[in-house]
């Protein structure tokens, strides 16, 4: 029996296909998303297979679709419309932060918008501008949005369909660095992922790690370099997963045991995730810090292009320095 080794836009693939093959009320569309299958092929052969009243081409009019999408999805359908690249998604912000996000507010209940938006994001592939956005924090930003970023095969599969079955719209922020980096080995069958709850990838006592999407490999790298120099040092890593809801009971519980806590993201530095992490632990855990709560981010510029992104980028020496900062560090 051959085993399903995946990587990251095959299980995205594979993840689309299934929930489609179970709902029939599941529909796709998007820029190229139909008969080319898009840019980095996440939707390749679902048109062939389901048909052009599912799977479809769309003008490039990411407000238009976008309204589309949450008429769909208050009729009964669950759309899942894909922004070809996330520096694409600026025009319908009005859609999607102003009607999506505030509909069953407004609504008293009455109507939701069961609604995902798929956007390939992130540096790290020598693309031009708006191609390799981070932006994150402004969705999460929104009440009534749902954000979610996996790191591997198994977490981009369960939490694709985890979105599509989702009452609530949820942005669903595809690494493009991580799209064919590796494989992983996951369940044939559909299954899920809770949207929500963090994972624990490696526990420890010394300082906790909390990342998500591209740098948690770069984290992995880093950290198995760091703990065979540096063998009485022990990093409890987490990936986030989900960036809003977050799981701040993950994070506050492993500072309470650490004592220390590093978060790492590529996205520019102010107003960000590592912000939001960085209050919540100073609100819930600071009796229990001995070290101040550090970050390692992107600069907080504009990504820059081909020539520039290696000095923006995370790399597993920058992890490593923070962390020996952060360890090392005295009163």
């Amino acid at each position: 029996m051959s085993k399903n080794v995946l990587n990251n836009i095959e299980a995205l693939t594979q993840g689309l296909m299934q929930a489609m093959e179970e709902d029939e009320n599941v529909v796709l569309w998007g820029e190229d998303a139909g008969y080319e299958g898009g840019v980095f092929r996440a939707t390749q052969g679902l048109q062939s297979k389901y048909g052009n009243k599912r799977v479809w081409d769309t003008p490039i009019s990411e407000a238009s679709y976008t309204g589309i999408g949450i008429g769909a999805a208050i009729y009964g359908l669950r759309p899942i419309i894909e922004m070809q690249f996330q520096g694409f998604s600026y025009p319908s912000f009005q859609q999607t932060m102003v009607h999506a996000a505030r509909l069953r507010n407004r609504s008293r209940g009455r109507f939701s918008v069961p609604m995902v938006i798929r956007m390939p994001m992130g540096g790290g592939v020598r693309a031009l501008e708006h191609h390799s956005e981070s932006i994150e924090a402004l969705f999460a930003h929104i009440p009534g949005l749902k954000v979610v970023m996996p790191s591997t095969p198994y977490d981009t599969k369960g939490l694709i369909v985890s979105a599509i079955k989702d009452n609530d719209t949820v942005l669903f922020l595809e690494p493009k660095k991580l799209y064919r980096s590796f494989k992983q080995e996951i369940p044939e069958k559909i299954y899920t992922v809770p949207i929500g709850k963090a994972n624990i990838i490696k526990e420890g006592e010394t300082i906790t790690l909390v990342t998500y999407g591209s740098p948690v490999q770069d984290s992995i790298k880093a950290i198995q370099i760091l703990e065979k120099e540096n063998p009485d040092i022990d990093v409890e890593l987490i990936d986030l997963r989900t960036i809003s809801p977050i799981d701040d009971k993950t994070i506050i519980n492993s500072v309470r045991k650490t004592g220390r806590i590093l978060i790492v993201h590529e996205s520019v530095k102010s107003f960000s995730v590592s912000s939001e992490i960085i209050s919540r632990v100073n609100e819930k855990a600071f009796l229990n810090l001995i070290a101040p709560p550090t970050r390692l981010t992107g600069w907080d510029i504009t990504i820059p292009l081909a020539r520039g992104e290696k000095y923006h980028a995370i790399n597993p020496q920058k992890i490593i320095d923070k962390i020996k900062k952060v360890v090392f560090f005295e009163y």
